[in-house]
């Protein structure tokens, strides 16, 4: 990753607050737009609430437009961009057109059983972003479980181990403590999240994109 300061295309935050006027999260060009004002709880529940999301965080804001950062750099034309296309959609369609669409209809009925959001249902663009993000969650919270020795299950003898699958095998009997310790607190699910065999074909996807990349050849 290069900061702005280093290369042209490079990556660069923008901090603001909706508080003082509005403020759009977003990519463009490098350039990731984030909105202080959900670093409150209040506002930020009551947003969450008004969009009707299980999950709703700064941090989960950061990884997807991350993932929207890296996307072309991830994914080149030629067979990358095709095999992405075949997982994901044909991210050439129209993106206007596609947020309308979304913000007049929402989403199919099914789309639990292909995207692991809500929001990934608008467009190609953003079901790889909220992919992607997904991915980063389950690699930090699986590094953060290892530094403290939390370890739940195993993963299954034969298993790649270094392939997405090994991950899964550590990652769901996790979610699962996670959320039973949860509701024992009297809260609701930590992971509220379901990763039907679709969505796991995505995050195995982004897996590979992101190990090629840090063992280029």
């Amino acid at each position: 990753m290069h900061s702005w300061r280093e290369r042209d295309g490079g990556l660069a935050f923008e901090l603001l607050s909706s508080e003082r006027a509005p403020v759009t999260t977003g990519h463009a060009d490098g350039v990731i737009t984030l909105d202080v004002a959900e670093s409150d709880d209040a506002h930020r529940e009551a947003l969450r609430e008004q969009l009707g999301e299980p999950y709703r965080t700064v941090l989960g804001h950061f990884r997807h437009e991350v993932g929207h950062y890296y996307w072309p750099l991830l994914v080149p034309e030629g067979g990358a961009r095709e095999r992405c296309r075949a997982l994901f959609g044909d991210e050439r369609e129209h993106y206007g057109a596609a947020l309308e669409r979304h913000y007049e209809t929402g989403p199919p009925a099914d789309w639990s059983q292909r995207f692991v959001s809500a929001y990934a249902t608008m467009h190609p663009w953003e079901d790889w972003a909220e992919t992607f993000a997904h991915y980063l969650h389950i690699w930090d919270t699986l590094q953060t479980a290892g530094a403290y020795g939390v370890r739940v299950g195993a993963a299954v003898p034969g298993r790649d181990a270094d392939g997405f699958h090994a991950l899964l095998d550590d990652w769901l009997p996790l979610t699962y403590a996670l959320n039973a310790l949860s509701r024992s607190m009297g809260r609701d699910d930590l992971y509220p999240f379901v990763l039907p065999a679709p969505v796991v074909d995505k995050l195995a996807f982004v897996h590979e994109r992101v190990t090629a990349a840090r063992h280029p050849g």
